[in-house]
């Protein structure tokens, strides 16, 4: 029998390939506000934040305000990207069809943009309903807040949850949440999300509902 009464989604990289996409578009405009940056700086320091935490980062680097329609922009020209060029992860689709729990997407995105992308990638009927951001709880990721609001939601207890993440900020709010945390590792280094607390890590959505029906063995690293 399963050991999980219920598996909780990160959203952006877990479920819809938007990582890049909307980093690429987030160092782009970084760059024009005099922030010289790269791909793999935006990984290092601002994939995982929300953006509340993204922009006080961004304040702390420039040493003053970013320009006040700067997230409007940003949403603006994300939407715009992530309709030409958003899919859903590899393999997804079909690993949400094998697994037999109950699931849901706690993530650090709003409800807009949740629902923008798992709409453009048609997973939005899978999770219509069971979406819960970090704007409905006091504190972000790396705080558990978003993850026992799903838990508490979903009436199950953490204990018996098992989180899909792709960040070391995601998997810390996961661990620190008391539940069980897997860590995809298609572009974050396995060893990130180890050192944050991941209980294992995969590369291959195909491999998840195997590791679900399974439970956590800290050796396996897919």
């Amino acid at each position: 029998m399963p050991r999980f009464d219920l598996v909780i989604f990160d959203c952006d990289g877990v479920l819809v390939d938007s990582e890049r996409i909307t980093n690429r578009v987030f160092a782009d405009m970084l760059n024009e506000i005099g922030l010289p940056v790269t791909i793999e700086d935006m990984f290092e320091q601002f994939v995982g934040k929300s953006m509340g935490q993204c922009l006080e980062l961004m304040t702390s680097l420039l040493g003053a305000q970013p320009p006040e329609d700067f997230v409007d922009n940003f949403k603006r020209r994300t939407t715009s990207a992530l309709l030409a060029q958003l899919a859903a992860v590899p393999g997804i689709e079909s690993a949400l069809d094998q697994i037999r729990l109950p699931y849901c997407v706690a993530s650090s995105g709003d409800h807009d943009k949740m629902r923008t992308t798992l709409g453009i990638t048609r997973l939005l009927p899978r999770f219509d309903g069971r979406l819960y951001s970090v704007t409905e709880v006091a504190r972000a990721k790396p705080h558990p807040d978003v993850f026992l609001y799903a838990a508490e939601k979903q009436a199950v207890a953490p204990s018996a949850c098992v989180v899909i993440e792709d960040t070391p900020t995601g998997v810390k709010a996961g661990v620190a949440a008391g539940m069980t945390v897997y860590g995809y590792a298609a572009l974050t280094p396995a060893s990130r999300l180890l050192e944050a607390g991941a209980h294992l890590t995969f590369t291959d959505m195909a491999c998840l509902p195997s590791l679900i029906e399974r439970g956590p063995n800290p050796s396996i690293r897919l």
